[in-house]
């Protein structure tokens, strides 16, 4: 059974850090592309990052570009969003997803990890 868990969302100032992680079980986890997508409150899906199978090439919406980072480790079946200098406008609801073959799409989704950008 393929799952997808986040963690590490929070309630930060403007101008504050924070590091997302999404652990992943039930599938080869090296072997496919993973990508971010983010939920504002109020709002629909919106793409943030993906990066490909072995870590390199990663892309970024951007409306986060300069200002997120996104990573993998491999070995630990984990991937991350490193987000700094954040707005209040990255409020929301943070999702990592299994991208199917050939950036096609998602197949498979996280519950979502919450980030709270207030003063």
């Amino acid at each position: 059974e393929v799952q997808l868990v986040e963690s590490g969302g929070g309630l930060v100032q403007p101008g504050g850090s924070l590091t997302l992680a999404c652990t992943a079980s039930g599938f080869t986890f090296s072997g496919f592309a993973m990508t971010w997508v983010r939920q504002a409150p109020g709002k629909g899906l919106e793409w943030v990052s993906g990066i490909n199978s072995g870590g390199a090439s990663p892309y970024y919406a951007d409306s986060v570009k300069g200002r997120f980072t996104v990573s993998r480790d491999n070995a630990k079946n984990t991937l991350y969003l490193q987000l700094n200098s954040l707005k209040t406008e990255d409020t929301g609801m943070y999702y990592c997803a299994k991208v199917v073959a050939g950036w096609s799409g998602m197949d498979y989704w996280g519950q979502g990890t919450l980030v709270t950008i207030s003063s």
